[in-house]
């Protein structure tokens, strides 16, 4: 079944998935989960949060970076480090959500645009465009995605 996500709501919605959802940088599975949270917001692509007991943990640095969704609260991210290689704000998480979002209180979020591989079940997902809102993009999902190019606006 196909998903457009013109039909998302705004403000986002948190759903359980049961699909599959892993994390894979240099060769080494960063995450691995079928517990995830999938956030649906209009105009994105979905963004699965990751179960904190279902991330490798030690491979995260806490950074002081923090930013604000108007939905979600204040965001903490995290630098991810595999093999001696930093890959700066690779990950982000709600420690203290908004109402409306405890379900994601500390799940991860990563960035496919920022690590070598991300998968939903078994396929691969493509980076939702541009590098602000970290979407991830799979054969269901359909456009157009906010986030290119003079999509800010939108």
């Amino acid at each position: 079944m196909t998903e457009s996500v013109w039909d998302y709501p705004r403000p986002p919605r948190v759903e359980a998935s049961t699909r599959r959802v892993r994390v894979v940088h240099r060769g080494v599975t960063v995450a691995d989960t079928t517990r995830a949270a999938r956030v649906l917001e209009a105009s994105h692509p979905p963004v699965y949060y990751i179960p904190p007991e279902d991330v490798r943990r030690e491979l995260l640095r806490p950074r002081r970076r923090h930013t604000s969704c108007e939905f979600k609260g204040q965001a903490s991210y995290c630098d991810l480090e595999v093999e001696g290689q930093a890959v700066h704000d690779a990950a982000w998480y709600y420690p203290d959500p908004a109402p409306g979002y405890a379900a994601i209180r500390d799940h991860l979020a990563f960035y496919p645009s920022r690590v070598d591989e991300c998968f939903v079940d078994d396929e691969k997902v493509t980076a939702q465009p541009g590098d602000f809102y970290g979407g991830w993009v799979t054969a269901d999902i359909t456009g157009p995605f906010k986030g290119g190019p003079g999509t800010r606006g939108w």
